[in-house]
């Protein structure tokens, strides 16, 4: 059975990281370690070491030029100390089958990088981005959301709906034309929707779907269903206190089932 190393990046704006950590462990991760970004750039420590990579919550660069913007700039151009691109530590870390989640501000760095939604096979090559919420405000509230059953997603496997907080301000999920997203829905990328709390139906419906996303998108994965990216913090139900309704009694899936469905795939390998 293979070990689970989670690595959690953090730094420039980052601030969920020690939840995220603390989720992975909860999920059964064997360790889940820290690394600011400029650990990687200065060989202290290396993605080849770690099958489980996660992208936090928060804002990076302040979210100036747009949310994650900036940070997918320094992936791509950051060189390692000895003189190597970083981000071909990060492609080669995908293609040796490692896990990436990422969360609200790690979900815009994703789509900004292009490893997100990596339609026909073309990853590192933008073809969504995430703007700013059809409400024009930040939005901060817990959301239903139902899961896509013909996704390929590992991280999604076995859940039918499930509730999670959100706090983001650039969450509307932009395709670059109508064909992609067309492409996105006939492959079944889109991983998780907003669903209306009586129905449990994708809905468009404000405030349940709280940015105006198309299509309700709450999260993509890629084909490949190893690289998961959503706007709600799953990390921030990691106990049954954390929801509003936890007082009267209603039982609800954790949002720590992503990663113990992630952790489950890697030990599986």
């Amino acid at each position: 059975m293979a070990q689970v190393k989670a690595l959690v990046i953090t730094g420039y704006g980052t601030n969920c990281h020690a939840e995220s950590a603390h989720a992975a462990t909860q999920a059964g991760a064997d360790s889940a370690t820290v690394v600011y970004f400029s650990d990687l750039v200065a060989g202290r420590n290396r993605l080849e070491d770690y099958n489980f990579l996660i992208f936090p919550g928060g804002f990076l660069d302040g979210d100036d030029l747009g949310a994650a913007q900036a940070a997918a700039l320094r992936w791509k151009f950051a060189k390692t100390k000895d003189g190597h691109a970083l981000l071909d530590q990060l492609k080669a870390f995908f293609n040796a089958g490692g896990l990436v989640m990422g969360i609200c501000n790690g979900f815009q760095l994703l789509v900004k990088l292009g490893l997100l939604p990596g339609l026909n096979g073309e990853y590192f090559d933008r073809q969504v981005s995430l703007s700013l919420n059809d409400s024009a405000k930040f939005e901060d509230r817990w959301v239903q959301l139902k899961a896509n059953p013909n996704s390929p997603c590992v991280f999604t496997k076995g859940i039918d709906t499930l509730d999670l907080p959100i706090r983001h301000g650039e969450g509307k999920l932009i395709p670059k034309d109508d064909a992609t997203l067309q492409a996105l829905i006939d492959n079944n990328l889109i991983a998780l929707q907003y669903a209306h709390p009586e129905s449990g139906a994708p809905t468009q419906e404000y405030p349940f779907n709280p940015n105006g996303s198309p299509h309700a998108i709450a999260g993509l994965t890629d084909p490949s269903g190893r690289v998961l990216g959503l706007m709600p913090h799953p990390e921030a139900f990691n106990h049954k206190t954390n929801h509003p309704n936890w007082t009267r009694g209603i039982d609800t899936q954790l949002g720590t089932v992503l990663m113990e469905n992630a952790v489950n795939h890697l030990k599986g390998q």
